[in-house]
């Protein structure tokens, strides 16, 4: 087993993010992009330019903000690159349903947000 590894959110795009998007949900997360799970043994990734795209929430207790990383909205797994934005406790959500949020069901595109995260291992 690996550790996932991605890109941390710096603290200014980070908190420049929260006042664009405020959490729908109690509990923050607003943390990091995923390159890749614990499934895989793999090192953090190269410098990557990010962005926000997107918005999701289907009110049932997870939201999520899109990505593209280097221009790509897509992660090699198929999967969409994303930040898990905010969770609801009592929904039972946990993070790595923000693939499904996303997946199932229609999200808001907006006008790219640039944002700077650092390649690291995110868990």
């Amino acid at each position: 087993m690996g550790r996932p590894v991605g890109w941390l959110l710096e603290d200014e795009s980070r908190a420049k993010l929260l006042d664009r998007f405020p959490p729908l949900y109690a509990e923050i997360i607003a943390h990091h992009v995923t390159l890749w799970g614990r499934k895989y043994r793999a090192t953090p990734p190269d410098p990557a330019e990010i962005a926000v795209v997107g918005h999701a929430d289907a009110g049932d207790g997870i939201e999520a903000l899109v990505v593209t990383v280097d221009g790509n909205v897509h992660r090699p797994d198929g999967s969409h690159y994303h930040i898990t934005w905010s969770l609801d406790p009592a929904s039972g959500k946990k993070p790595k349903d923000s693939n499904v949020l996303i997946a199932d069901h229609d999200w808001e595109e907006i006008d790219p947000i640039p944002v700077t995260a650092v390649p690291a291992y995110i868990g």
